[in-house]
């Protein structure tokens, strides 16, 4: 079979954790030396079994064949909850109780790569990934650095799209400098247009964090920005766009 889904940890409360997932998986949790890492996968639709391609089958029966295949058995792979619900007083509930938000598909909808109006996410704080092209340094600071610069694609391009000061803990500030200065060169130019008056040591665009932000601003920077951890290389590909969403 080949299932979809997403890694999750979950804190005491029960809530998925990006944080603790960020230290147990990939090159971060190979860096704290974390070989075999405690995740659950949480599936939520199934896209192939026994032989079959089931993308072209509505997802309601893709859900009633995974909840046979997957109901009652407890493992490292679990199945994902399902509720009915008016999504308005979902999401507010989903928000109340801490949560990230919620994910809403529809039941008629094949199964399709890339975004789609057949399956949305409503985020109680809106998170994104976007690229760091550079660093405000610091002498006080844990990392020696007082904020990241971000970067999103518009079309093929970088756009610079603020900064960001807040959310690092000594740990993770330490290792995303030490991720920093091991980057194959600096640039004394940015790497993206920019024409503000900070003192900024522009980096390759390579590594890439994921934001928690409230809302954007009118020229297109991030509004009450708060780093969350670093993303894998291979999520290139899920980097904000502009003009796709908010920010546009």
């Amino acid at each position: 079979m080949i299932l979809d889904g997403e890694a999750c940890l979950f804190d005491e409360q029960g809530r998925s954790d990006f944080n603790l997932l960020q230290s147990s998986l990939g090159a971060v949790g190979r860096r704290s030396g974390n070989l075999v890492s405690p995740a659950t996968m949480m599936a939520f639709d199934l896209i192939y079994f026994d032989g079959h391609d089931l993308r072209g089958l509505e997802y309601d029966s893709r859900r009633h064949l995974l909840e046979d295949l997957l109901q009652g058995k407890e493992s490292a792979i679990r199945l994902s909850d399902e509720i009915d619900a008016d999504p308005v007083e979902l999401l507010d509930h989903a928000c109340r109780l801490g949560l990230e938000g919620i994910v809403g598909k529809k039941r008629d909808s094949v199964y399709r790569s890339g975004r789609t109006d057949d399956w949305i996410k409503c985020k109680c704080v809106q998170s994104e990934a976007f690229f760091i092209v550079g660093y405000e340094p610091s002498v006080g600071a844990f990392g020696g650095f007082r904020s990241l610069q971000l970067a999103a694609y518009r079309g093929d391009d970088l756009r610079y799209v603020g900064s960001v000061g807040i959310g690092f803990k000594e740990r993770a500030s330490l290792a995303l400098r030490t991720s920093m200065d091991k980057l194959p060169w600096k640039r004394r130019q940015p790497p993206v247009p920019y024409s503000g008056k900070r003192k900024v040591v522009w980096i390759q665009p390579t590594l890439i964090a994921e934001i928690e932000y409230r809302a954007w601003t009118s020229d297109n920077k991030l509004r009450h920005g708060s780093y969350k951890g670093l993303r894998e290389v291979q999520d290139n590909a899920e980097v904000y766009r502009l003009g796709e969403n908010e920010g546009t």
